[in-house]
């Protein structure tokens, strides 16, 4: 029950009317939704787009209201903008700027594409996901739009649809990277999944998210890449490029890479085995075996690349981008994203990166010297040679020590690890392919280290019979 008046009485008597009607009138309050959408052309292809272009509201966002507000300071809820900003916009530009058929499971000409209109400009929940129209008239489970996280070497599905090509070569240096490898159980190992396929990767950073290809990974021998949405959030992140993690924070614990390249940086009591992806803790200082007496400030020993003058750690040097330039005409040849995660790519004769493996001096150096750690690409070819020398000297010198001790010091069963099982680490880790530029400076420590430890308690080595067997800069 509640009363309505047409006219709002006042003084005394209008008070006294309003206290005497308790029961005048018999009234129901009815609610009406409000339209979420307007019905899509039916040569939209039962894309939805925008309900509110003006404030990047997307249909899909009245619902999902966490995701809409994380994607709307995104790059891709600017990507129509920023295409007529480019000076350069074009019709055949426009499919990856808007909600279209492309990078999703819809094949038919959908979205903007086909209809122009402005409800479907920029890079929208629709542009990955496929057509929500049905999801929205029965929001069920069944219904819902997925998007693909792989990414298939024909470019086709997924982000590779638009990210690739000359100007955006991000999925086409991918390939070529070990990332696009998968090796799911090295050594029969099933813990190996969570670095070596997606699906694994995915769950060990905590993404719960369902996915497309979701069923498929749970039949054997069927996996995932490590692809770009196990380091990009796609819905957004507070992290640069929408990364997972940070990448700026010397940590093992909280830094995006050294979520896999970290195993074994220093020995396992659990196993023998020596160094896997060690790359983190040599990076901060921290890696290797220390003999007892090894001490130095801090407990690390860092060198350039992980110190504060390289804030970008080990994206700096291998997630590096660049612009090949004609020579003629100044006009670009290529836009290298970094996503080969060379450090040093191999390259043509023109600069473009052309992945495999390479000698050294075909390899571009450029990165070592736009990062702001070296003056010229000479003078890094040159230190590299250098430490790489002295390291090489100083394992020389070990192996030979190593070579004297009982074998008896080396038993993985009598439940300790000594000091030759130790400094064996020390050498395998100076051994492992980056470690001289990584951290020459701890490797090199290591190594001294070792060989000190190992002369006090067995003595020293006996003399190669014609001179040193290492280079210059051994002991």
């Amino acid at each position: 029950m509640a009363c309505r008046f047409t006219s709002r009485p006042t003084g005394l008597l209008g008070a006294l009317l309003v206290l005497g009607a308790t029961a005048c009138v018999d009234e129901r309050v009815v609610f009406q939704d409000r339209e979420l959408f307007e019905d899509p052309l039916t040569e939209a292809g039962s894309f939805l787009g925008y309900t509110d272009h003006e404030d990047k509201l997307t249909v899909c966002g009245n619902c999902h209201i966490g995701v809409q507000g994380d994607w709307q300071v995104t790059g891709h809820a600017a990507a129509w903008d920023g295409l007529q900003d480019s000076g350069h916009a074009q019709e055949l530009c426009q499919g990856c700027h808007t909600v279209s058929q492309l990078g999703n499971v819809t094949t038919d000409i959908g979205g903007h594409a086909a209809t122009g209109e402005e409800r479907y400009e920029d890079v929208q929940c629709e542009a990955c996901h496929g057509p929500g129209l049905d999801h929205v008239l029965d929001p069920s489970d069944e219904t819902a739009p997925l998007a693909a996280v792989a990414v298939g070497l024909d470019l086709t599905l997924g982000c590779g649809e638009c990210h690739q090509g000359a100007h955006h070569s991000f999925v086409d240096e991918w390939a070529e990277s070990g990332h696009a490898l998968i090796n799911p159980s090295p050594a029969g190992n099933p813990s190996c999944t969570s670095c070596h396929t997606g699906e694994g990767a995915l769950q060990m950073l905590g993404v719960r998210t369902t996915y497309l290809e979701e069923a498929t990974v749970a039949q054997p021998d069927e996996h995932l890449a490590i692809t770009c949405a196990v380091c990009h959030d796609p819905h957004g992140s507070e992290n640069s490029a929408q990364l997972r993690l940070p990448i700026d924070v010397p940590s093992e614990e909280e830094n995006l890479c050294m979520q896999c390249h970290h195993k074994r940086g220093i020995p396992d009591p659990t196993t023998f085995r020596g160094p896997h992806s060690p790359e983190g803790p040599l990076l901060l200082g921290t890696a290797g075996w220390w003999p007892p007496d090894m001490t130095f400030p801090g407990g690390r020993i860092v060198a350039t690349h992980g110190s504060e003058a390289n804030p970008r750690l080990c994206a700096s040097c291998h997630v590096r981008s660049f612009e090949v330039l004609d020579d003629e005409t100044e006009e670009l040849v290529f836009q290298s994203t970094g996503h080969s995660f060379e450090a040093t790519p191999c390259v043509d004769g023109n600069g473009v990166p052309t992945g495999g493996d390479c000698a050294e001096e075909e390899r571009s150096f450029a990165g070592c010297v736009a990062s702001g750690c070296h003056s010229s690409e000479e003078s890094t070819i040159s230190l590299k040679a250098i430490a790489e020398s002295r390291i090489a000297g100083h394992a020389a010198d070990l192996e030979d020590l190593l070579a004297t001790i009982p074998e008896a010091e080396f038993d993985p069963d009598d439940g300790r690890y000594s000091a030759a099982e130790g400094s064996r680490f020390n050498l395998e880790l100076a051994r492992f392919n980056g470690s001289a530029v990584h951290n020459p400076f701890l490797v090199e420590a290591l190594l001294l280290a070792s060989i000190q430890e190992l002369e006090a308690r067995y003595g020293p080595a006996a003399p190669p019979a014609s001179g040193s067997a290492g280079a210059p800069g051994g002991r």
